[in-house]
């Protein structure tokens, strides 16, 4: 039954989690730009909308695609919630990334094959930071398992604040958010109109939205591993986090692709390296 349980919270709260998150960043967004913003439900209203139109598909292999993302980003959210191995987790939702990069691949459009590109760069950037998560998570708890974050007596992020910092670098390339929104964005400024999204639209649309929610929590649940020896410092964290990412969306600009991988990669694997060392030789 708790297994039942968690499954069905992943299935159904955490698509709505996520679709709050979205809501609430695009109103402060607002506020940070001078303007009231909309509704908190805004993305809900807006992915039923998309729901409601009519279906254009550029290829077959598009709709399959688009599938397979929703698929990945479900499967990796409840594995998360049932504790399962980070590793195996980073594996299904890096599948199906890779997909949706394949569909965008699918369409002739220059602005997809574009985007398509441009995210595979990015996720070339963020991967190998999250393996080295992953491993700094190993030294501290002695397992990969998500529920053995959960036996510490003390938070994680005490011992693991560099970590921490290179997880928002991933963190901020997941949600595409300045300075990181180079493949696709949900604001005016990009030059290439959607991106690798160009030739997604209607219900397929919706359901790229969809799987988004379910990755947004996910990558909040990794960092909710950082303080999960009490509800409200893992509350009060994930505010912190979140609130700092939509802060630096809003005072940075959009870089090259070369600007990120040499400075995520440089910082973030010098920091990760140095976060490692200090906790082995402690």
């Amino acid at each position: 039954m708790k297994d039942i349980l968690l499954i069905l919270v992943a299935l159904f709260a955490a698509p709505i989690a996520g679709g709050l998150i979205a809501g609430v960043d695009r109103r402060i967004t607002a506020r940070f730009q001078s303007r009231f913003g909309p509704p908190i439900l805004q993305p809900f209203y807006d992915v039923f909308k998309l729901f409601g139109k009519g279906r254009m598909i550029v290829n077959n292999w598009q709709v399959f695609c688009t599938y397979a993302y929703l698929v990945g980003a479900v499967l990796s959210v409840v594995l998360f919630f049932q504790g399962s191995d980070l590793l195996l987790i980073f594996f299904v939702q890096a599948v199906g990334s890779v997909f949706l990069v394949m569909g965008a691949l699918s369409a002739p459009s220059p602005y997809s094959q574009v985007g398509a590109h441009r995210e595979l760069i990015q996720m070339l950037t963020y991967e190998p930071l999250l393996v080295l998560v992953f491993v700094g998570i190993f030294l501290v708890t002695g397992s990969f398992k998500v529920t053995a974050a959960f036996d510490l007596q003390q938070p994680m992020l005490l011992q693991l604040p560099l970590i921490y910092i290179v997880l928002s670098y991933a963190l901020t390339i997941k949600l595409r958010k300045s300075p990181f929104d180079f493949s696709t964005s949900h604001h005016g400024h990009q030059e290439l109109v959607k991106g690798m999204l160009t030739e997604f639209s209607g219900p397929h649309l919706a359901i790229i939205e969809l799987a988004h929610w379910y990755e947004t929590v996910l990558i909040l649940g990794i960092c909710a591993l950082f303080w999960s020896t009490n509800i409200i410092g893992m509350i009060v964290l994930l505010g912190v986090t979140y609130f700092a990412e939509i802060l630096i969306d809003n005072v940075t600009p959009r870089m090259t692709w070369r600007w990120m991988l040499g400075y995520v990669w440089g910082l973030g694997l010098t920091m990760s390296a140095v976060n490692l060392i200090w906790l082995y030789a402690g």
